[in-house]
């Protein structure tokens, strides 16, 4: 009965009279209709496509998403200009430190891959900044702390943004920092409409608690002692300050002079290390991404001192199992993924720091026989609540998540894959006098347990949440990056299984239900309604504590990805659990006024 329940469906699905007519989301709807009178109940079947809330942005030109369309357009302004997609991306990454306060901004780190289309090279930029000198173990213990702060000055690594947009810009960028910034600095003096989830975040407890932290933070995002609400115009004159001095003077306008200057104030107020030379000897580097194949997908991430590594295993591990065969959103391929995290992460937070300061597993980590021997430790009749990571001979046991993501083309099929954060709500909570930004709070992804790779030292850099993606295959190229902390590595792995198991465009790629699991050990994950429910019961039998959570939460992360094919199109797509947009570049028809 179910199988000839199931043929039935499966031959109203495919119907030429009236498959030619109707597009895939009104086809689906009625199938389910038609079907239910037809073909007698409606089985269990796993969902084929998501019920997608836009289309996917189209154009021979450039595209820039980003999760605020004023941002996004400042980006797209650059192109329209002449400019590249790294000045597109540097612009509207600037713009977004303006108008998504909580996530992002000068007082952050910065992560890029960059496409190179003339060359087809895959460039990696790591610019996530270090710890203070004097920043140790035993001086936070001096001061009854136990284990890393969360937040205030003794969280606060040197932001590497900046350095970060200098570098980019000097290598691939086309355009001075006055012109790059001028939207931001525009919008800081005039002020903006501030947008809908945007100020949600900002008026959320969390955020409010930091603004108690010092006076500098109440008086830099309160307006008149309240969190900006929905359409409310905010304005930051201090961090105009701060752009200009960045605009005149590039990298030394931030880490020399009165903003370097403010930040050391701040410091010794509130009883922090951090010394003038730890800000100007401060550089990013230049790495080698890290990749694997997945059904003949090439995936690249960045290497550590990031999390990049974890959705490469998860994917090593996602791959000794036929996702596509059982459909997505099927109860098989969700178990399989996570479980899949369980493993890697399980990985990823034993083995995993900064490589300067320690030796690090990344080959045998990424190499294709661990992913399968991890793999056999699933099972498939039950969820593992307790995950031991993999013992590596001759490795010892080493034992926030606010963020934006943007990525940008250009009409050349140049990507820019680039992601930004001050980690948790309004990073530190501390913001140094005048300057209108808040310091990260990076530092809280140290452990302070001897002898570990991710043991707080100076000049160390922590492990790095944050993680820009490519991947590529057959001409088809795709940058692409979902925010959330320890969400991302399982974000960017169920993206590509989206991609790659069941041939979905970026849009649906993106707009597809997932699951998070922001702790370590444990059943307990979350998990979105967009998922069926006949699959949560299932997924709950097999020992899943699922924890619903409502649509449109930033629990599952916030996307965007931009898309070139081998035709020269080049494609763009934005979530609809933000505000964001995917805005293409327009051609210059006219001649400007004079």
């Amino acid at each position: 009965m179910r199988a000839d329940r199931q043929i039935c469906i499966q031959q109203w699905s495919v119907h030429p009279s009236w498959r030619k007519i109707w597009p895939m989301n009104r086809r689906l709807r009625f199938v389910i209709a038609l079907t239910a009178v037809l073909c007698g109940p409606i089985v269990a079947l796993p969902q084929s496509r998501p019920v997608v809330g836009r289309s996917v942005v189209s154009t021979q030109l450039g595209i820039v998403a980003a999760s605020h369309p004023l941002a996004a357009r400042a980006g797209v302004e650059m192109l329209e200009r002449g400019g590249n997609a790294v000045d597109a991306a540097i612009a509207a990454n600037a713009t977004m430190g303006l108008m998504e306060p909580a996530m992002n901004g000068i007082g952050g780190d910065l992560f890029v891959i960059y496409y190179e289309a003339k060359t087809g090279k895959i460039y990696g930029l790591n610019s996530g900044g270090w710890a203070p000198t004097g920043l140790t173990p035993e001086f936070l213990r001096s001061k009854d702390q136990t284990r890393m702060p969360a937040s205030g000055i003794y969280s606060v690594t040197v932001p590497g943004a900046i350095a970060g947009w200098d570098a980019l810009r000097s290598r691939f960028g086309t355009k001075p920092f006055s012109e790059l910034l001028a939207p931001a600095i525009y919008y800081a003096d005039n002020g903006f409409p501030v947008s809908e989830i945007v100020a949600q975040g900002w008026g959320s407890t969390g955020s409010l608690n930091k603004f108690s932290m010092h006076p500098n933070t109440a008086k830099t995002y309160l307006i008149n002692g309240h969190a900006p609400k929905t359409g409310e115009i905010f304005r930051n004159p201090d961090l105009a300050k701060s752009l200009r001095l960045i605009a005149d003077e590039g990298r030394d306008g931030f880490y020399k002079g009165p903003t370097a200057q403010a930040i050391l104030q701040i410091s010794r107020e509130l009883g922090g290390t951090m010394t003038a030379a730890d800000l100007t000897e401060y550089k990013p580097e230049w790495v080698t991404p890290i990749s694997t194949t997945y059904r003949g997908w090439t995936v690249t991430e960045l290497p550590p001192n990031t999390t990049g590594i974890a959705a490469l295993m998860m994917l090593n591990i996602m791959e000794q199992y036929p996702l596509g065969e059982w459909g997505f959103h099927s109860t098989k391929s969700l178990h399989v993924m996570i479980e899949a995290k369980k493993l890697a992460y399980a990985d990823l937070i034993r083995y995993i720091g900064d490589p300067t300061f320690s030796k690090l597993p990344v080959d045998a980590l990424l190499a294709k026989s661990h992913g399968a021997q991890r793999s056999k430790l699933i099972d498939m009749n039950k969820a593992a609540c307790n995950v031991e990571p993999a013992h590596l001979e001759g490795y010892t046991n080493s034992d926030g998540q606010d963020t934006i993501y943007l990525s940008a083309i250009d009409k050349d099929g140049n990507i820019v894959s680039l992601i930004q954060s001050n980690y948790s709500d309004f990073g530190s909570g501390v913001v140094a006098p005048g300057t209108g930004f808040v310091l990260h709070n990076r530092g809280a992804l140290f452990t302070l347990e001897p002898n570990h790779p991710n043991t707080l030292a100076p000049r160390k850099r922590p492990l790095h949440t944050i993680i820009p993606a490519f991947m590529e295959k057959n001409g088809v190229r795709i940058g692409f990056g979902i925010m959330g902390g320890f969400n991302q590595p399982q974000a960017h792995a169920q993206f590509v299984a989206n991609i790659a198991d069941y041939g979905f465009n970026i849009q649906e790629a993106l707009e597809g239900g997932r699951f998070t699991k922001g702790t370590f050990q444990g059943c307990d994950v979350n998990i979105e309604p967009l998922i069926p429910d006949h699959v949560r019961r299932e997924l709950t039998a097999l020992g899943h504590q699922l924890n619903v959570t409502p649509p449109r939460s930033g629990t599952f992360g916030w996307g965007q990805a931009v898309m070139s094919d081998p035709a020269g199109v080049h494609y763009g797509a934005s979530e609809p659990r933000h505000d964001g947009a995917a805005i293409p570049q327009f051609p210059a028809l006219f001649t400007p006024q004079k």
